[in-house]
Parts: structure tokens; sequence; C-alpha cells
């Protein structure tokens, strides 16, 4: 079969998916990065590179293709269980790590502060030495990040930041295969953070700029992201060569954006906060006001749980609201995060412009 490149572009506006056939039909076999993340901890995005931020995206585009839409059976976590502590509640995060990894053949056990000796009988450094004696990876959700940092000092396997009061690392790979699902690359894309300065944020801030994306944020006076990871940011953003704007302004934050972003306003410990922080977030709610800021092919991402008053009904369930797709792809993520630190499995998939 004959096939003319230059046509089959100049017939349609490819997808991302498009694009990825195209690729694998015209390109050969898979490129490869010279990326090895085996034995790695996954607290932050920080400490991962854009090329390593880049595989992990790769590996859920991956594992999404030959899985979910070819059927396959991959039991690469055949003999592999995961500890999975959580002193939070939690869906998403918790579907997420039991689903994905049982789907690879592991065994996942979900261990809460009333089901394990954890800060009662026994010290965190105690319990990260038993658990590295019978299982092969630790997903923690945590009060305190600090916490994980003793985890990892402790353990000797890879521990993973199910979610911390600094940072929220794996709810942002999702979003990011969201957006490169839907956009078809992430570089040059621009994020409008109204909200919150809180954990999602800063795992946004801490990775952005790494992967091309120009970051616009808007929180009330008060509010802002924590000052350290400003700084941080800020030195990305003039490494990478992406804008980076923070304001009080939803409006200005909106202001050609490509994606729109809000958390809840209120996170889990701060219940007794909900009144004084209601009133200082009055005029953040995300509406299709807002969305006329934006740019024409603006879209929606929130973590969940959503409350209406940081987004209303019409946004939340419009064409351009990715959530139930965010909220997907936590699995599809958490599965190569787990595959690239627990194994040498490499991706089939023809590699992604990103």
């Amino acid at each position: 079969m004959l096939f003319n490149v230059r046509s089959f572009f100049s017939i349609a506006k490819l997808t991302g998916t498009g694009k990825q056939l195209l690729r694998q039909l015209c390109c050969g076999p898979p490129a490869q990065m010279n990326v090895h993340l085996r034995g790695r901890d996954l607290l932050t995005l920080q400490n991962y590179t854009a090329d390593e931020l880049k595989y992990l995206l790769w590996m859920a585009l991956d594992l999404k293709q030959r899985i979910k839409h070819k059927g396959e059976y991959l039991p690469l976590m055949q003999g592999k269980s995961l500890a999975m502590i959580f002193e939070k509640r939690s869906t998403r995060t918790r579907l997420s790590a039991e689903t994905g990894f049982a789907l690879l053949g592991g065994h996942p056990s979900f261990l809460t502060t009333q089901d394990i000796h954890l800060g009662t009988n026994e010290s965190l450094t105690d319990t990260a030495r038993v658990l590295s004696s019978m299982t092969n990876a630790i997903l923690a959700r945590v009060y305190k990040h600090s916490d994980l940092h003793l985890m990892t000092k402790e353990a000797t396997i890879p521990v993973i930041n199910g979610l911390s009061d600094l940072f929220h690392p794996l709810q942002i790979l999702a979003d990011y295969l969201t957006l490169q699902e839907h956009y078809g690359e992430l570089n040059g894309l621009t994020i409008a953070w109204i909200g919150d300065g809180n954990n999602v944020l800063h795992s946004i801030m801490t990775s952005a700029a790494k992967l091309g994306m120009h970051l616009r944020i808007a929180t009330p006076k008060g509010y802002e992201p924590d000052l350290r990871i400003t700084q941080i940011t800020e030195q990305h953003s003039k490494e990478y060569g992406t804008k980076l704007l923070l304001t009080t302004d939803p409006l200005e934050a909106a202001d050609s954006a490509n994606v729109l972003v809000t958390d809840t306003w209120i996170s889990m410990g701060q219940e007794e906060e909900k009144k004084e922080r209601l009133k200082a977030f009055e005029g953040y709610q995300i509406t299709m006001q807002t969305a006329k800021s934006a740019a024409s092919n603006w879209t929606f991402l929130h973590c969940l749980p959503r409350k209406p008053e940081e987004v209303d009904d019409e946004v939340f369930y419009s064409p351009q609201s990715l959530v139930f797709q965010e909220a997907e792809n936590r699995k599809w993520t958490f599965m190569a995060v787990m595959v690239s630190l627990l194994t040498d499995y490499s991706p089939q998939l023809q590699k992604p412009t990103f």
C-alpha cells in the first residue's frame, strides 16, 4: 500500500492519538530514552528531570494503549506486593493504586493507621524497615511531607508520595497525561491555576516549565504558594524559557490560558477554617465568565472531589471539562510509576512529541 505522508497531513488536523499512529506507520520502531528510574523514590516531581517526566508519561500512554485498548495482559508486577499507607481517606489514589497494581499482577495491601501500629505502638522508622522486608514498594498518603523523607531514609524499597501537605505528584502526572491526550503535546500550553496555594499547585509549579508549559497563578492574599517553591518555579521559568505570572486576580490568570485548573479550597485538616476560607475565596469560582478570558481551545481540570463554590456546573459538566478522563488517568500514571520504579520494562509505543 502506498502511503503519502504529506497528503495525510493535508487531509485533516490530527489529534494526539492520530499523530502517534502516523509516527508508527512512517517512522519505524519506537525511539528510546536514556532514562533509568528503577529503585528511585517519587516524593516530588521537583526531583525528576524533563526527560524523566516525559518517560513516565510515555510509559503511561504505552500501558493504557496495550492494556485498555488492545486488551493485552501485562503481569509486570507478578510476585510483587505494594504496601499502601493511608493516613487520609481517598477515592482516586486508593482505587488507582489497588486496581492498577492488581491489573499488573501484583498484590496491594491497604493499610490505615487503625490497621497497623504506625504512630501508636511503633515508630515510622520501624514500620519502614518492616515493610521493606515484606513488600516491594510503599505508597504513602500522609499529613506531613517530612514523614516521607524519614520513610525514604529508613526504607530499602521505593517510596511513592500518594499525597502530602506539600506535594501531590501522582495527581499532576495524571493531569499532564490528560492534556497530552487532548492537545497532542504539552510544550507551549498555558496553565491557569485559580485557587489555593496548596500541594497540588506546588506539584504543577515544580514541573510545568520542564515540559515547556507557561503558568499563571491566582491566589487570594494570604493563600499564596510556599515561598521556597515559588523561588524554585521562578528559576525553572528562566531556565526553560517559560512565562510565569502570580496575581490575586482570577481573570488576569485566565487570560489566554489553555487550561483552567482549580482544587478544593478546604483540604482535609482545614475544616475549622471553612468560614474564613470561603470568605477569602469569594470571586474565585470558575465559571463561563472566567472562560471568556481563556483561549478558544480552553479545557478544565479538577483533581476531585469538587464543591460547587470552586467551579459551577456549567463548566464542570461542559464538553471542555476533562475531569473524568483526568480521574481515570490516575490509574495509568500510577501504573507507569510502579513499572518504571520496579522493572526494566520499556515502552513499546512510539515515543510521542511532548
